[in-house]
């Protein structure tokens, strides 16, 4: 899995709605990649906070510019 399409499942991740394969293989990218693991972290961490510790479904539109802005920052430190 490259880190793109790990990020672009972090929020289908924290909302279980990714299918016991994907899991599995977002997970190992995650035990190998540190970038992904801290935004995933964060992100977590953040909704936890946010939420006082309940996960919830980010509306569409939020959830695409935030899909779209990560997706940008890890262009730019691709090079």
């Amino acid at each position: 899995m490259k880190c793109n399409n790990c990020l672009q499942q972090i929020s289908s991740y924290l909302d279980g709605e990714i299918d016991a394969e994907l899991k599995r293989t977002l997970e190992e990218h995650l035990r190998g990649c540190h970038h992904c693991e801290v935004v995933f972290d964060s992100t977590r961490k953040t909704i936890e906070l946010y939420c006082d510790g309940k996960l919830f479904q980010l509306p569409t539109a939020t959830r695409d510019r935030l899909h779209r802005a990560l997706r940008r920052h890890w262009e730019e430190k691709a090079g």
